[in-house]
Order: C-alpha cells, then structure tokens, then sequence
C-alpha cells in the first residue's frame, strides 16, 4: 500500500469516527431538554435538528491537526482549540476560561493547563471526550494511538487520569478500527486497553468494565462504574468502553445503551459514537447523521466533504 493509500485511509476512518462522534455528541445532548426524556426513555428520536457540543469542536481541532501535521502537535492543536472555541457550545468555565486567555492575551497554554485546580490539572472527561477519531486515524497500531492521546491531552488536561483517559479511549478506537484483523471480542478489547495505561482509577474501573460486561442491567452498570454524573474522566471512561466494546456493529444499540444511562450523556454518547463508528458497519444510521448539524468547514478537508452527511 502506497504512502498516499494509507493516508487516504486513516483520514477515512479519523472522519467515520468523528461524524460518529457528533451524532452521538448532539443527539445525546438533546436529552438534557426536560420534555425529551420521555422520548429517551421510549427510544424515540427527539424533534428537531440536533447541534453538537463542544465535544464535538474539539474533535474537530483533533482531526484537523492531524490532517495538517501527520501527528498532534501540541501548539497547533492548542491554538485550534482556542481559535475555534465557542463559549456556546458548553465548555467546562475552567477550559473554556483557558482557552480565551490562550486566544485573546497570547497566553502559554503549557502554563495555564498545568495550573487548573490549584496546580492539579484538570482531571475532567474532555480529553476523552475529543480523542477517538485519533484513535481510528492510527487503527491497528493502539501503542502510538495512545501515545498520541497521551500528548493530545496535555495541551488542555493535566492530571493522570485525564490523561489516562484519554489513552484508554483512544486505544479502544484504534484495536476497533484495526483493518487486518476482525472485531475484538469485548474482554480482550478491554484488557488490550488495561495493558497500555498507567497505574490510575480508569485502569481500576476498566478492570471492573471487564468484570461486568455479562451484566444487561444498565442502570447497575452505571452505577458501579460511573457514567460522567461527575464529569471525570474516571467516572465516565470505564462505563463508556464497557458500552462500546458490547454493541461493536451496531451504532444504534451503542447509543441507546449509553444514553439511558443518563449521566453526561452529550459526552458519553460521543464517547461510544465515535468508538463504534470506527470500523466499517458501526456507522450511525444515515436519517440520524441527516438531522445532525453538519461539521465545520474547517474540519472537513474538501475532497471529503461531499461525500457523507455532517
């Protein structure tokens, strides 16, 4: 396979993974509005036209650093989130507050990061909510989909299990998107993931994840592993790969499993949307992607922009 080939191919997967991602990110947002949830709990589609979130801008940024520089540059990927951040679009006050300062003051990203929550680092869930394209882009090849994850994150979340996090997911989509070999089982998707993280509280709670992936009950699930009630990416992570490495194939399943959960559901959704949405055939349904807000021009090379909704 030429150079060209594969390039042409992983941008193909970073982008099925991102309109996955968005799908999930904006139909699951619309379950915050109060007079949907009767509908969330029917598996009824909500009315409308569905706009993404911040998880899915992000994304975007992702996606485009990697078109544009073949690997995540840290300073090009903090200046695309800062340059297209839309206060809007529901980032968390302590980003979205960094991301202004990085914008409009010139302000060192590395310095304001490593500063969030009294020197911590933020451990959220949003270098994991935006990292599974990544992930699809080096598919088959979960090492550097991690490592890659590992650096993306830093620009914007610091503390260990954000990073972690973001890892996790990130390894998750790659073993997904892996075009030499069939669908991992679940248990071994899990644990391929366990191997490459560090020592962190996602790591325990995948271990769990791997425990209970014979369990239909939902809500106990959740209520075990967390599912981004507290937006950390250890409350979030674990019950998102657990939903993701259950329903692989079926994007629909996927979703509805993560959204009736309740939780964060924008970000878990997105989570498992873009996961899934990794390999051939874990695609949304296309009337789904249809009522999605289309993808920013930005983010969307031009070759590709016509060929699929969003």
């Amino acid at each position: 396979m030429t150079a060209h080939a594969t390039d042409a191919d992983r941008l193909a997967r970073a982008l099925s993974s991102l309109r996955g991602l968005a799908v999930g990110d904006a139909l699951g947002s619309q379950f915050f509005v109060p007079d949907n949830l009767a509908a969330l709990h029917n598996g009824e589609l909500p009315p409308g036209l569905w706009q993404w979130t911040d998880d899915t801008e992000m994304a975007c940024s992702v996606v485009s650093v990697l078109v544009r520089c073949g690997r995540i540059d840290q300073d090009a990927l903090a200046q695309s989130f800062a340059q297209h951040n839309d206060f809007d679009r529901g980032y968390g006050p302590a980003v979205g507050r960094m991301l202004r300062l990085v914008r409009q003051e010139g302000a060192d990203w590395r310095e304001l990061a490593a500063g969030l929550f009294n020197g911590q680092g933020s451990w959220g869930n949003g270098a994991a909510m935006r990292v599974a394209p990544l992930g699809a882009w080096y598919g088959g090849d979960p090492v550097q989909a991690a490592h890659q994850a590992e650096i993306s994150a830093y620009t914007t979340h610091q503390h260990r299990e954000a990073v972690a996090g973001a890892m996790a997911v990130a390894a998750a989509a790659a073993l997904v998107a892996d075009p030499a070999q069939p669908a991992p089982a679940p248990e071994a998707l899990l644990g391929a993931v366990i191997e490459l993280l560090p020592r962190s509280a996602v790591t325990a709670g995948l271990r769990r994840a791997q425990d209970m992936l014979d369990y239909d009950d939902v809500a106990t699930v959740a209520a075990v592993l967390g599912c981004g009630r507290r937006t950390s990416a250890h409350d979030t992570v674990p019950f998102t790969l657990w939903a993701a490495a259950r329903s692989q194939g079926d994007y629909e399943r996927a979703f509805w499993t993560t959204a009736r959960a309740g939780g964060d559901v924008d970000t878990t959704c997105a989570i498992v949307g873009g996961i899934v949405a990794s390999r051939p055939g874990g695609e949304p349904p296309r009337t789904w992607a249809e009522r999605t807000e289309a993808l920013p021009e930005w983010a969307v090379p031009t070759a590709t922009r016509n060929a699929d909704p969003l």
